[in-house]
């Protein structure tokens, strides 16, 4: 009939005998003094610092509320008093931990030797900040996403899109800048291009988001919200609900895959801004393997690097790889004795690239189907550009080009939404500034002239639009 804890002490005191018990305190105190006295700085008199500042690690807090916490919970012991003591020295580890993990997300500080400077040496172009060609920022929620040692799939994500880019536009496309920023949202990124910010949005860790695709048979409950890529309406939603969103019919993806994502459609509109110089000179070195008198008869014989480069960037900011460097060099060869504009010679590289263009459009397919202009709206803008070209005044009428854009865009979705790639053929003289015109980096619209039409692929006209209206 004794209670637990006479019960544990008549048994401690018989199986271990007092005596035994009693060194407890002894060897724990004799421990204790030693470690002071083993951690004593040879160089001066006083208890080394770093001995105190077992009180500055969290664990230790949370190692001694854990056990007053259960020795509190031992029938016979003051409940109330170890209960509070081990619940504070809990909270108080936990602050610590928070403060250190605070600490660990702030860049360090700059010490006084590091301020001043250095009055022998002179100002360097190595001490100039040089900008990062393509950055990712993010909140710090978002660092678990691109720390490895916590399993982040987001670095990977990146090398893949790398490889893929680089694989379908031509050239080796810059490695990523990855870093935090703590002025960003928690849940935020951002996309940077010369270090400039071109796009950003924000995901939610832990959850994934489910994309509209179109056409769904339910709702979900999450946070609603826009996909950063293609601004599709998306929910974010458990990671136990994912079945049901894709029974549904949604499209169910993770963060990484969300940011990934966003990064590849943001650089593939940005492409034009990727390559310089330097790459169009290894593409050229590259060709000069296998076709060396074709590279030396190009550049810098008949054309600059400087030129050529421009084409370059005509060909990718209209969505058109540079793969084949081989075609494009032969079209570029042919056609610079005759003329050195960039966009004449961006003309003649699309004719040579025509098979190119259309595989990227309709694949396979011996069929193309086409958006084609009214032929007395393409008369009005063929003699509209004429007189441009003649220094005499030449304008579209306002009105005219909202009703010409409004009906190629709606046509353009209508088709879209069918499941046909747009395409808008008109003239070689047009198709530049019609291209122009159109320009919308959410649409997926091509522009083509007819000569860069492979002559194994069938046109079908689809929609005529830019009727004129007859008073």
């Amino acid at each position: 009939n004794l209670s637990a804890s006479q019960a544990a002490t008549n048994y401690i005191l018989q199986t271990i005998t007092d005596g035994q018990v009693a060194q407890v305190p002894a060897l724990l105190l004799s421990t204790a003094a030693a470690l002071i006295v083993t951690r004593v700085n040879d160089s001066d008199d006083t208890v080394a610092t770093d001995n105190f500042k077992l009180f500055e690690n969290p664990k230790i807090y949370f190692i001694s509320g854990g056990m007053i916490v259960a020795m509190g919970l031992v029938p016979g012991m003051p409940n109330l008093m170890f209960l509070t003591l081990g619940g504070g020295l809990v909270a108080a580890g936990r602050q610590l931990w928070l403060r250190e993990r605070t600490k660990a997300l702030m860049p360090a500080p700059v010490t006084a030797a590091e301020q001043a400077p250095e009055h022998n040496k002179e100002l360097e172009w190595d001490d100039v900040l040089s900008t990062d060609i393509i950055g990712l920022e993010v909140g710090y929620r978002l660092i678990s996403l691109v720390d490895q040692k916590q399993n982040g799939e987001l670095l990977a994500r990146i090398k893949g899109v790398r490889k893929k880019l680089s694989q379908e536009l031509g050239f080796l496309v810059h490695s990523v800048h990855i870093r935090d920023n703590l002025l960003l949202p928690p849940n935020g990124y951002r996309i940077t291009l010369h270090d400039v910010p071109i796009s950003e949005g924000q995901v939610h860790p832990g959850k994934e988001m489910a994309i509209n695709p179109g056409q769904v048979f339910g709702d979900l409950d999450g946070i609603v919200g826009k996909d950063p890529a293609f601004s599709l309406d998306t929910v974010w939603i458990d990671s136990s609900q994912k079945e049901e969103a894709q029974t549904k019919g949604y499209t169910v993806v993770d963060c990484s895959t969300v940011i990934a994502t966003h990064l590849s459609h943001t650089l593939k509109l940005h492409a034009y801004e990727l390559i310089g110089h330097d790459e169009v000179q290894k593409l050229l070195d590259s060709l000069a393997k296998t076709a060396p008198k074709l590279v030396e008869s190009l550049v810098p014989k008949t054309l600059t690097l400087g030129l050529v480069l421009k084409v370059m960037q005509n060909l990718l900011e209209e969505n058109v790889p540079i793969k084949d460097i081989r075609s494009i060099a032969e079209a570029l060869a042919a056609k610079a004795t005759s003329s050195q504009n960039p966009d004449e010679l961006t003309a003649v590289a699309r004719v040579a690239l025509g098979r190119t263009i259309c595989q990227s459009i309709v694949g396979m397919n011996a069929e193309i189907k086409v958006i084609t202009l009214d032929a007395e709206m393409e008369q009005l803008l063929q003699d509209m550009l004429n007189n441009a070209r003649k220094g005499m005044p030449a304008a579209l009428e306002p009105g005219l080009a909202d009703r010409l854009l409004a009906d190629l865009r709606s046509t353009a979705d209508m088709l879209e939404m069918s499941g046909q790639s747009p395409v808008l053929l008109t003239s070689e003289d047009l198709r530049l500034w019609m291209f122009r015109f159109t320009r919308n980096p959410n649409s997926s619209l091509r522009v083509m002239a007819y000569q860069e039409v492979p002559s194994g692929k069938q046109v079908k006209v689809v929609a005529t639009i830019g009727k004129l209206k007859r008073k």
